[in-house]
Formats: structure tokens, C-alpha cells, sequence
């Protein structure tokens, strides 16, 4: 994997920048500055086309924070341009894996129900042409309560996973979680070569197949405590917990690959990839969180470490 030129601005300055003309130079001002201040639909258009591995965003939820609001009616056509662009930039390979929840309406014809904005935009984005391969849950174990009854609290949120291609980059080996059994019968396991068993109901499947690679399949079902602004002081109100950026940058990059995250925030996916060996850069529209989120990649030593799901540590290298 070839390293793009980069070019070093340490500081943000204080009036927005403008989108270099050259797609090579504003790709490599996204990978050097880590976080740049900027409108995502300003610079997507401007990258190199088909250049980009990895899209791992969490957008704003509809009508759920201050710093941005969008009427869940309108979310759809408010993003689908970013999505556009995404497709033009994204590799043959590459896929865009989005972070998001859907939200009780809280007016209009709606209101008390759950909005359906959420499944209305798959939909949009498979229509697009993005490939529509997999729908992950984010278990949350230490979700806050809620405050629209009559229903439990949100333990939960979606993740999406789309392709550009046929053929994307998936390292299952790269995500897989220790087996549950013990000691003993994971060494009479390694030595079985004929895995395969029958059921009464005629099916079976080679165990193979799975326990001699390492690990188990770690299944669409990722749990992942929520980070409440505990990250080294990091004042935003949604900050995206490491380990689940790390889980889909494992996955769906490879190593030395190119991940962008068009809205940054508290700047998780620049932060987690760059520990995993990954060209990472990230967007944002608020200056405040550009200045946080430099300062939290400027803190990246060789020493930090990334956490499976497990809590098991991962080879790491600063990019």
C-alpha cells in the first residue's frame, strides 16, 4: 500500500481553509493534519477517485444534539450527498460502515413513535448502488436510562456495513475472539483433522473450519461499553467508544490502508486507526472539536495501546 504525500499543519488556524484543487494534495492534508476543519461536502468531491479504504463514520443522529440539528423527515436527503461523494472516493474494495440510531419522534404525525428515518436511508443508499452486506448491533451494557416511555431504555444502536464492489476487504482473522472452552478442549480440538458432525436432523458442519483458526467468530452482535466523555477529558457530547471503532477498522481496512471519517467528532476513527497502522485523517465543521481532536492524535505515542472486544491487547503501530 503506497503512502500518499502528506504536508504538515500542526495548528488550525482560525479561519476555515480552503479545499486544495489537487484530489492528491487534499487527500494528503486529511492524513497529515489527522482532523481537518472543514465541510465534508466541500472535500469529499475533492478527493482521488477511488482512493479511500475505509469510511467509518458516526453521522449526527436526527434531531439529537445541539451542534447539529436535522429534522428526521429531511435526514435522508441531508445525506445522501456525503454518500455520493463517499461512493466516487471509495475503492473497489473499500466499504462505508456507518454508526447510527434511530429516535422516537418527538412531533408532527410521529410523535411517540420510533421514526423510521434510519431504515429509509439503507434503503436510499443500497438504491445509490452502495452493496448493502451486513446490519450490526452495538449492545451497549452500560447505556443510560431513557425518557420516552412507554418503552426500556436504548441498550442498543445500528451499525451498517456497505461495499462499493463485489469483493470487499473482510479480515475476519483480524476480529476473532477467544474461544469459551477450556484449556484441555481447545488442544483435543487443534488435533481433531476431521471436524465434520451429523446431526438426527441431517445437518452438520466441519468444526475446522472454525476453532483451528484462532479464535471464534466474534458475530454481528458487538458489545462495547459507551464512553460518556471519559477519554483523556475530551469535551463532546457523543464520543464514539475506541473499541468499536476498532472492531471495523480491523475488519474492513487493510494494514497501511487509507480510513476517513467525514464527521469526526471527538475523533475516535483517526485515533484508533492510526494505532493500528492505518493512513487516517477525519472532517469537521465545529472548529472547537478540530482543536480537541489534534491535541488527543498529537498525545498518540508508540506506547497506547488498542483493546479487543475481549480486552485482549492488539499489535498496534503508529501511522
Amino acid at each position: 500500500m503506497s503512502t500518499i504525500e502528506t504536508v504538515s499543519s500542526p495548528s488550525v488556524p482560525s479561519v476555515r481553509p480552503a479545499v486544495p484543487r489537487d484530489p492528491s494534495k487534499a487527500l494528503g492534508q486529511l492524513l497529515a493534519e489527522g482532523v481537518t476543519w472543514g465541510d465534508a461536502l466541500e472535500w469529499l468531491p475533492a478527493l482521488p477517485k477511488e482512493s479511500v479504504d475505509l469510511f467509518f463514520t458516526s453521522p449526527p443522529y436526527a434531531d439529537a444534539r445541539a451542534y447539529s440539528k436535522i429534522h428526521p423527515d429531511h435526514y435522508v436527503d441531508w445525506f445522501l450527498p456525503f454518500a455520493e461523494a463517499m461512493l466516487e472516493a471509495t475503492s473497489d474494495t473499500g466499504s462505508l460502515i456507518i454508526n447510527i440510531k434511530n429516535r422516537v419522534a418527538g412531533s408532527g404525525s410521529l410523535r411517540g413513535q420510533r421514526h423510521p428515518y434510519v431504515y429509509q436511508l439503507v434503503i436510499a443508499l443500497q438504491q445509490m448502488g452502495w452493496r448493502w452486506l451486513e446490519t450490526y448491533i452495538w449492545a451497549k451494557p452500560n447505556a443510560i436510562p431513557g425518557r420516552f416511555g412507554p418503552r426500556t431504555k436504548d441498550s442498543f444502536e445500528y451499525v451498517y456495513h456497505f461495499a462499493k464492489g463485489a469483493k470487499p476487504h473482510f479480515d475476519l482473522d483480524a476480529i476473532r475472539v477467544p474461544y469459551k472452552a477450556d484449556a484441555e478442549e481447545i488442544a483435543r480440538r487443534a488435533k481433531d483433522t476431521l471436524g465434520r458432525r451429523s446431526t438426527e436432523a441431517g445437518f452438520g458442519r466441519d468444526r475446522t473450519k472454525t476453532y483451528l483458526l484462532g479464535g471464534a467468530d466474534p458475530g454481528n452482535v458487538v458489545s462495547v461499553p459507551q464512553s460518556y466523555n471519559q477519554h483523556k477529558g475530551f469535551a463532546h457530547t457523543a464520543l464514539m467508544p475506541e473499541g468499536l471503532a476498532s472492531f471495523f477498522v480491523r475488519a474492513a481496512s487493510p494494514q497501511g490502508g487509507i480510513v476517513l471519517d467525514p464527521f469526526a467528532g471527538g475523533s475516535t476513527t483517526a485515533a484508533v486507526a492510526r494505532q493500528l497502522g492505518r493512513q487516517a485523517g477525519g472532517l469537521e465543521l465545529h472548529r472547537d472539536f478540530v482543536v480537541e481532536g489534534r491535541r488527543r492524535l498529537s498525545e498518540i505515542t508508540a506506547d497506547d495501546v488498542v483493546l479487543d472486544l475481549e480486552g485482549e491487547l492488539i499489535e498496534v503501530g503508529v501511522g
